[in-house]
């Protein structure tokens, strides 16, 4: 079957200055005349300077057609500035130097550039993820004519050391390698690195004048990824705005979780990174959000007729969204047992899925449209109590002559250590859609499957005239929807089937679509699409503050209650399927965990 459209790479487009109140207009042939009132307010001026200030400086350019500045320019200046701004960053008024800057740029699109700084390029993440993703990126031809990539950390490596670390974790799509070598090769000169402290403004202008040579006089957008430990994102955040922003063009920082531990230390992160970046600079990576069968959501419920009436309290009977990991933390604990797997998991990458999943229909696919659903979603839910909640930690077991840890076994986590590696909750939204619909969530580590899916169990048939067909379990003539986000991604519909044959006999039949047998295409990583999006500024899958701040107020007074009663979680073998609790807190609400049936 054809498909509806082709296409190698979506379109983009790169914007040359900082925000769309920004415009251009041309008079004659000889000279371009610009408006700079927004570059100055967004660039020149520090971040800390407030709106109302900002508003009040005008900078008037005319170009001439080689690019000189024909008329000298004028600020306009209607109150005061500011001398010293907190934290000790000074406000200077505009040098002639940055007017001068401002004005040099060729308003050609294909002069633009964009560089790309991993901030921690040494670290797991930045070689296991982000570098491979960016290198698909640019064999997909999806990155600008003009970009440098440029890997920023504490240890000490030379550019050749850079590339080679890189160069062992790049691969090809499997659809397009005849030519891998020389595309490596090529992204691989593009490259370079840049050895500084994260908190040192002197590293950072160190940077920005590599960027600068890099950049070569054209209009520069930049794009830094904080690979980096929560605790020093702010100092790198100061000395990235401070020392390394564009002087013309965007500047954008994509900040990975975790964002806090709770409301309080999310609240006073997100304070903190406003100090020096505006919320639209502010990109909150959840990775989860990236992923092809999430991102289909959408077009999945709102392109098809057949699920859309469907979507709501009068047909379905509850929704499960499941995590499961095959391993435990394996060296990892130190970092995990600072979080536990109800923020590690469920509080961002599945709750997140949660209000895509429920959301109201968007005015449109913009992404405030969207965030605004989100966020309505969030704050509709019904707070979450200590009884809709077990917890559970996986311990030592042997199976097939083999020995597997307990968590506590591994050397990073502390002794007696309380934190789960397992938590399964039941949530309610309480609005007109979903009033009593129990939304259930189960995240575990060291579990017997790995899996990421959604599950949707419709109501049954009301007065079904083939109900003595399936005895006294009703549940086997549910209809169920299967989202299976990872591995081997697939949406799965259950029907009821007549078996072919003489008789009346019913069977549970699969509607399948396996993306492997359907699609020949490689499935992009998560990571790729959410760096096109920031580098293109499509805000949709990434998670404003407002939405933080809702999925904190759910979870943090439960996590709270957790660890100051020192709930004790309950063992499970490494392995198996997870605590026992997990299927009384379901039955309570009458509801099978989807993913244990025979079928599975």
């Amino acid at each position: 079957m054809a498909a509806l459209y082709s296409t190698t790479c979506r379109s983009h487009s790169y914007s040359l200055l900082p925000s769309s109140s920004s415009s251009s207009s041309f008079h004659g042939q000889n000279h371009q005349r610009l408006n700079f009132s927004s570059y100055i307010a967004k660039r020149v001026l520090p971040a800390k300077v407030s709106f109302h200030s900002r508003r009040n400086y005008h900078l008037n350019v005319v170009l001439m057609q080689d690019g000189a500045v024909a008329a000298p320019a004028t600020l306009v200046e209607n109150e005061t500035p500011f001398k010293k701004l907190k934290g000790g960053l000074l406000s200077p008024v505009p040098s002639t130097q940055e007017f001068k800057e401002a004005a040099s740029f060729d308003v050609n699109k294909d002069e633009s550039t964009v560089s790309i700084t991993v901030v921690g390029a040494s670290g797991d993440l930045a070689k296991k993820k982000i570098f491979p993703a960016l290198f698909a990126l640019y064999y997909e031809g999806c990155l600008p004519k003009h970009f440098t990539i440029f890997g920023y950390a504490r240890s000490k490596m030379t550019d050749a050391e850079l590339r080679n670390m890189v160069s062992k974790t790049l691969t090809c799509r499997i659809d397009k390698r005849e030519n891998c070598g020389e595309k490596m090769d090529q992204f691989l000169k593009r490259c370079f690195y840049h050895s500084g402290q994260y908190d040192s403004l002197e590293n950072f202008a160190e940077l920005d004048k590599k960027l600068k040579e890099h950049e070569g006089g054209r209009v520069s957008n930049r794009l830094f990824y904080l690979s980096i430990p929560p605790n020093i994102f702010i100092d790198a955040v100061k000395c990235t705005s401070s020392s390394a922003s564009s002087s013309i063009g965007w500047t954008r920082v994509i900040v990975e979780k975790p964002f806090g531990r709770d409301s309080d230390s999310s609240a006073a992160l997100t304070k903190a990174l406003k100090q020096y970046l505006e919320e639209d600079q502010i990109f909150r990576i959840d990775h989860y959000l990236g992923k092809e069968l999430v991102e289909n959501l959408s077009v999945l419920r709102f392109s098809n007729l057949i699920f859309e009436p469907l979507w709501s309290r009068r047909y379905i009977r509850n929704v499960q969204l499941i995590f499961s990991e095959d391993f435990g933390t394996e060296g990892r604990g130190g970092y995990f047992d600072n979080y536990g797997i109800i923020r590690d998991i469920m509080q961002n990458h599945l709750l997140q899925i949660l209000a895509l999943f429920a959301m109201e229909t968007p005015v449109s696919l913009d992404a405030e449209d969207i965030r605004n659903e989100k966020v309505k979603v969030l704050r509709s839910m019904r707070p979450l109590q200590l009884e809709d909640v077990v917890v559970g930690q996986y311990n030592s077991h042997t199976k097939g002559g083999v020995t597997y840890p307990a968590y506590i076994d591994d050397s990073t986590v502390p002794k007696g250590s309380l934190t789960p590696t397992f938590a399964a909750a039941a949530l309610f939204i309480d609005n007109a859609r979903w009033d009593g619909v129990p939304f259930l969530m189960k995240a575990g580590k060291a579990l017997h499957k790995k899996r990421a899916e959604i599950r949707v169990q419709f109501r049954h048939v009301p007065g079904s005239l083939y109900n003595q067909d399936f005895g006294n379990d009703l549940d086997l003539a549910t209809n169920e929807l299967v989202i299976r986000v990872q591995p081997d991604e697939a949406i799965d519909l259950k029907i009821n089937n007549k078996v072919p044959g003489l008789g009346m006999r019913l069977d549970r039949s699969n509607l399948n679509l396996l993306y492997a047998a359907r699609y020949s295409k490689e499935i992009p990583d998560a990571y790729e699409r959410l760096l096109l999006d920031a580098i293109e500024g499509e805000r949709r899958l990434f998670i404003r503050s407002d939405e933080l701040d809702a999925a904190w107020a759910l979870f943090t007074p439960v996590l709270k209650e957790l660890e100051e009663k020192n709930v004790i979680p309950e063992y499970y073998p490494y392995g198996s399927r997870g605590p026992v609790g997990a299927h009384y807190l379901a039955a309570r609400y009458n509801v099978r965990w989807g993913d244990l049936s025979i079928e599975q």
